[in-house]
């Protein structure tokens, strides 16, 4: 299968600047192509991994890609999709940003001793240029009036943008123009909101280069999820690929709760199963939903994908005791993961009755209230049923000598903090 009818099949294209003549390209030979990600930040996000994950799937295809982190352009702010200017960070937290970004992109894409994916920073070719070259080389390429007329600059002009920001698109067609002379880059991928910035370095490699340069651009739609909000954000945040950020339980939780209707879509775009497997996952979301055999397979690709097999089977394991009630069988940090947006109280480690214990934390609004639940077995400590009212409660039973679990009722979870 050609890589743009894999693309087709997997709803993965927006737009192309020549369907035709791209789809003749990959047919004829191994295209070298394409995307960036700019450093605003130490992690990338799970929205960032969408044009990289077709980037990998044209490198599965026999192509050639090329990942660049934009250490220059990084420093000017992409205006797209914003309605206010960005807040310009220092020289040395790019850097910081551009070495975190880099460690993340190597670990996800790059194979030891593969040379068919490679990574690059424009801040190598770009800081080069002065002043006057950008101006007299590059500046006089651009039309002020084509540029005004991008959606990514025509939507800001109520609000206001700086000839910085408005700038950004030259910066990011030298790019296109620089990889296309040094790299053979043919093609450049990237969000919706990048054609404008996309076809701005298509008109500058062929007014460089001539009318006749083959070069192309293809976008990938903007994703949302079936009840029309933004995909990869939830109540808590942006889902991350750091693991401090977000952690490997929240990862997997995140992918299983997947809406029915968002599901299959989901393991198109991001998984590298194939058709048949996700059609037979599909048919099982159609006849079977209950089962949630798409949500779970889609969880395990991800979290094995961007973590790892072990940092996968962590999360089942606290998936599995959560489900099941025994909190002993985790470790502390297991238990951090899982309960990490529990109601979370501390506690000294000074021995102290239970019933005091629940009170003075706040967990039981009264001592009455405290004694009748564990009387009536509504308490329960690390997975076990607490009935006895004299029990003293001290480090001891924290699990790794650092959190207590107390459940409440069938449901109600809170997670102790001892000192």
């Amino acid at each position: 299968m050609n890589i743009i009818d894999e693309l087709e099949w997997r709803d993965a294209i927006n737009q192309q600047t020549d369907a035709e003549g791209l789809r003749e390209l990959t047919n004829e030979k191994a295209v070298s192509l394409y995307c960036g990600v700019d450093p605003t930040g130490d992690s990338m996000h799970i929205g960032h991994l969408i044009p990289f994950m077709v980037l990998k799937r044209f490198q599965l295809a026999g192509h050639r890609p090329v990942i660049l982190i934009g250490g220059a352009t990084g420093t000017i702010g992409d205006p797209s999709g914003r309605t206010s200017e960005r807040s310009l960070q220092t020289l040395e937290q790019i850097q910081a940003n551009v070495e975190a970004l880099g460690a993340q992109l190597r670990k996800l894409f790059l194979t030891e001793g593969d040379n068919n994916m490679r990574m690059v920073n424009n801040y190598d070719w770009t800081h080069k240029i002065n002043v006057i070259e950008f101006l007299r080389d590059y500046g006089k390429n651009f039309s002020i009036n084509t540029m005004l007329a991008k959606d990514v600059v025509s939507s800001r002009l109520e609000s206001g943008i700086s000839f910085t920001e408005f700038s950004y698109q030259i910066l990011q067609s030298l790019d296109f123009l620089h990889l296309f002379r040094e790299e053979d880059v043919q093609l450049q991928i990237g969000g919706s909101d990048q054609w404008g910035n996309i076809t701005s370095g298509l008109d500058l490699i062929r007014k460089k280069e001539g009318s006749e340069a083959k070069a192309f651009g293809l976008t990938i739609p903007l994703m949302l999820k079936a009840d029309g909000t933004k995909f990869g954000k939830t109540a808590g945040g942006a889902i991350w690929l750091d693991p401090e950020k977000t952690t490997p339980y929240e990862f997997y939780q995140f992918w299983a709760n997947t809406d029915d209707r968002d599901v299959v879509k989901y393991l198109k775009y991001f998984t590298f199963l194939s058709k048949e497997e996700i059609e037979g996952l599909a048919e099982k979301v159609a006849t079977e939903p209950h089962k949630r055999e798409a949500q779970k397979k889609l969880a395990e690709e991800m979290t094995r994908f961007v973590h790892s097999e072990e940092l996968l089977q962590q999360a089942l394991r606290i998936t599995a005791a959560l489900f099941s009630g025994d909190i002993k069988s985790l470790s502390a940090d297991e238990i951090e993961q899982g309960f990490k947006e529990m109601p979370t109280f501390e506690s000294t480690n000074e021995a102290k009755n239970i019933v005091d214990w629940l009170v003075d934390l706040g967990i039981e609004p009264s001592k009455r209230q405290a004694r009748e639940d564990i009387t009536n077995g509504a308490i329960s400590m690390n997975g076990e049923r607490v009935t006895d009212l004299t029990l003293e409660v001290s480090s001891e039973h924290a699990i790794g000598g650092r959190f207590i679990i107390i459940r409440k009722g069938k449901k109600k979870y809170s997670l102790v903090k001892m000192a």
